[in-house]
């Protein structure tokens, strides 16, 4: 197994200038496995409006698949066996490692100085906000995204915190939904009403706006924080959960074997869902009704997923439908069923709702 010396969301700039976020905790001895973030306006360039990130240097944001793309094209050695899973995914050897970036020491360096400008000093302002309410105190906080990077964009850029710890996760849950029945907290649910999904583009196929929307609102990790009166904007500020070094396990077992069944469609009950705010998101459930695919889902113990979108979405004793892959995880252990939510062809066609 890896060291663990990195976990999820930590960054991973290489000397071609790619920078990689650090996936999960699970990782092969000598390497880690990652997503493509960023690339250098030296080897990449994109049309697409969003995507410019200027610092000290430019560069491009990838969207879709475009970071895969350019790692199949031109950097293949950026795609690492996984060795249970029989294939090649995204990742990064130990040895490839040009630098290092760190959510908390990142926000420690931040706040170390005076504000740069009017977005450092709202990150500042909304973490003494949300720290001190929640009885948490700053150092179990951490920045990712653009902030981190030393790119964001004073104007336009949002503010992405890191909180380690599951107990430290539950504290801020509960904090900024007391923040946001507070009218002068200057904090609100980003996902209040259903205007905040207007004129975006919607891709999924078995989960619709409304559902997607009542799911994130009570996630409430994702906020917005007016700082109107002195920047001029109400700035997205979203809190994502990460584990502390005491609570990772390293589940990569090379020895253990996945094997696909097939696709289905399952009604269960969660049973469990303490891992639910993390990537990957693990759910135990008990099946109650397989209602398409392979009728071996019906002895599924968990649903395993690496979706964005799914993390903390369904809670324990709720009843639920979950769509997407089959798989038998064969290990030196046993073995069990689990569905398992991924990037894949079949990426919009997954689900993961409660029956609310």
């Amino acid at each position: 197994m890896a060291n663990l010396n990195l976990r999820d969301r930590d960054a991973i700039q290489t000397k071609e200038g790619i920078i990689f976020r650090v996936f999960g905790y699970s990782h092969p001895k000598t390497s880690y496995i990652c997503d493509a973030e960023y690339a250098s306006a030296k080897i990449f360039t994109s049309k697409d409006p969003r995507a410019p990130r200027e610092g000290k240097e430019l560069f491009y944001k990838f969207y879709n698949d475009e970071g895969l793309k350019l790692i199949k094209q031109k950097y293949e050695w950026y795609l690492i066996e996984h060795e249970m899973l029989g294939l090649n995914i995204v990742g990064v050897p130990e040895n490839f490692l040009a630098s290092i970036r760190e959510p908390q020491a990142g926000l420690k360096k931040l706040l170390a100085n005076d504000p740069t400008d009017q977005l450092v000093s709202a990150m500042k302002q909304a973490l003494e906000v949300v720290s001190n309410n929640a009885g948490v105190s700053w150092e179990r906080f951490g920045i990712f995204g653009s902030m981190l990077h030393g790119f964001h964009h004073p104007k336009y850029s949002d503010i992405d915190f890191t909180i380690y710890g599951k107990a430290e996760n539950k504290k801020i849950v509960q904090t900024l939904a007391q923040l946001y029945c507070d009218s002068g907290s200057g904090f609100s649910n980003e996902f209040e009403t259903e205007n905040v999904m207007a004129n975006k583009r919607w891709l999924f196929e078995n989960f619709g706006v409304k559902d997607f929307v009542w799911h994130q609102r009570r996630k409430m990790i994702y906020g917005l924080y007016d700082d109107r009166t002195k920047s001029g904007r109400i700035i997205k500020a979203e809190f994502e959960p990460v584990k502390a070094w005491e609570e990772i396990r390293n589940e990569y077992d090379p020895k253990t074997i996945i094997t696909q069944k097939g696709w289905v469609r399952l009604k269960a009950r969660v049973i469990s869902d303490e891992d639910a705010p993390f990537i990957p998101s693990v759910y135990g459930i008990e099946p109650l009704e397989v209602l398409k695919g392979p009728k071996g889902a019906i002895e599924a113990i968990r649903i395993f997923s690496y979706m964005e979108e799914f993390r903390q979405q369904v809670q324990r004793d709720e009843t639920i439908i979950v769509e997407g892959s089959l798989e038998e995880v064969i290990s030196p252990m046993g073995s069990y069923m689990q569905v398992t939510l991924t990037y894949c062809p079949r990426y919009y066609e997954q689900v993961l709702k409660t029956l609310h």
